[in-house]
């Protein structure tokens, strides 16, 4: 870190930050992505052939688009050197990095990181204050320490949450794509932050870790707890199996969904069918109590269902908000870009690239900090020559390092 670092005023509060990300596809990145966004200096170590999240946005099932999305929104406001690690003056640059660097991020396969020298026994030397955050599928050690792990794979699969959601008697439903790596990404960038506030008071840098199933574990907390002492839920069934119609979905006439989480039924009951048009429900004996509601559940659905169906979303929100109850909408991805809520709180923010015009701010922000204004993400070896200028390389090294293949 720069010792004439200012952090304050319009400063981003980690300017002067060095950052190598040497780590592919999302989760690994995406934490560099956070730390450039607070004003890091990132540089973006990759192969010749670049990383693979670049060509991500060609796969299967991806949306298509003439944009490379999945490359822009994890890898923007960084600078990209594309080196040969297998070969020794290619690593020897990296060492060079190193010596200049605060953190350094990777995520490749520990048998990987042996053959390239890249665990942090081997780069400790270099530099005794470096911050050494490691990602994996499985964690540091056990048997399964060595296999990669993906997102699906491991942070939904693995953890349970997979088979937690699946209707019972009935085929899992895979996630999204990052759904796991971005909330993983947030831990080791907090994770980041520690060892850089322990460095401070230590002056020593050291290693912190992180994996995709342990964050599974984590964001499954409540039932993997349970599972500890010997509890485990029901199996999940459909809709019309619902044990409280009152923490159910509803479709309205115009196709749209809302979702009610009525905890306090005692205390919202009457509200709730005043707004919705059925006063008559209020002192009914069938669903007049909490517990014979909970005994008529699908007698109760049905008359719900029948209601919803009356009116259109955007004429149920105003009529249950006015009466306090809690209810959430279920949007698809077509209604976000417009979304008044996210526009308000700034969750999208405008870019200076022009083929990618607004982007998704990271979801931290701290007062009187501010945030770089998003860059296009790099090309890949874009800033080669500049990043080997800055860790002190002639011109003529430059060129032989060019010339034999080893950076690009």
């Amino acid at each position: 870190m720069s010792d004439t670092a200012d952090t304050g005023g319009d400063t981003p509060p980690l300017a002067g930050v060095r950052v190598l990300d040497v780590a592919s596809f999302i989760a690994g990145p995406a934490a560099a992505t956070v730390l450039a966004d607070f004003g890091a200096d990132v540089i973006k170590v990759e192969p010749l052939d670049g990383d693979p999240l670049r060509r991500m946005g060609d796969g299967a099932g991806m949306p298509k688009c003439d944009v490379d999305y999945s490359w822009a929104l994890d890898n923007r406001n960084k600078r990209s050197i594309a080196l040969d690690l297998k070969r020794a003056d290619g690593r020897a640059v990296l060492d060079r990095l190193i010596a200049r660097a605060d953190v350094l991020i990777t995520n490749y396969p520990f048998p990987v990181r042996a053959r390239l020298r890249l665990r942090y026994d081997d780069v400790a030397p270099v530099n005794a204050r470096l911050i050494y955050a490691s990602l994996s599928g499985y964690g540091e050690t056990g048997p399964e320490a060595d296999q990669p792990g993906y997102d699906i794979t491991t942070y939904f699969g693995r953890s349970g949450i997979v088979d937690a959601m699946r209707v019972a008697d009935g085929a899992p439903s895979l996630t999204l794509p990052a759904q796991g790596d971005h909330p993983t990404a947030m831990t080791l960038f907090g994770a980041i932050m520690l060892a850089l506030f322990t460095r401070e008071r230590t002056g020593r840098g050291g290693q912190v870790a992180t994996n995709l199933l342990h964050n599974g574990i984590w964001s499954n907390g409540i039932f993997a707890q349970a599972a500890l002492l010997g509890a485990y839920p029901e199996p999940r069934r459909g809709r019309q199996y619902a044990k409280n119609a009152l923490a159910n979905a509803y479709r309205a006439r115009d196709g749209r969904w809302l979702s009610l989480v009525i905890v306090r039924e005692e205390r919202l009951w009457a509200g709730f069918c005043q707004a919705i048009g059925l006063p008559g429900l209020i002192d009914d004996p069938r669903f007049a109590t909490r517990a014979a509601r909970a005994q008529r559940v699908p007698e109760l659905m049905a008359i719900l269902d029948a209601q919803f169906a009356t009116r259109d979303l955007a004429d149920w929100r105003p009529r249950l908000e006015a009466a306090g109850i809690t209810f959430g909408t279920l949007p698809g991805l077509r209604d976000l870009p417009d979304d008044p809520q996210l526009a308000a709180n700034g969750t999208f923010i405008a870019t200076s690239d022009p083929d990618v015009p607004r982007t998704i701010a990271n979801p931290i922000s701290m007062a009187g900090a501010p945030q770089v204004a998003p860059r296009r993400a790099p090309a890949l070896g874009a800033h080669t020559d500049d990043i080997l200028r800055e860790a002190g390389h002639a011109a003529a090294d430059i060129a032989a390092l060019r010339a034999s293949g080893s950076v690009g």
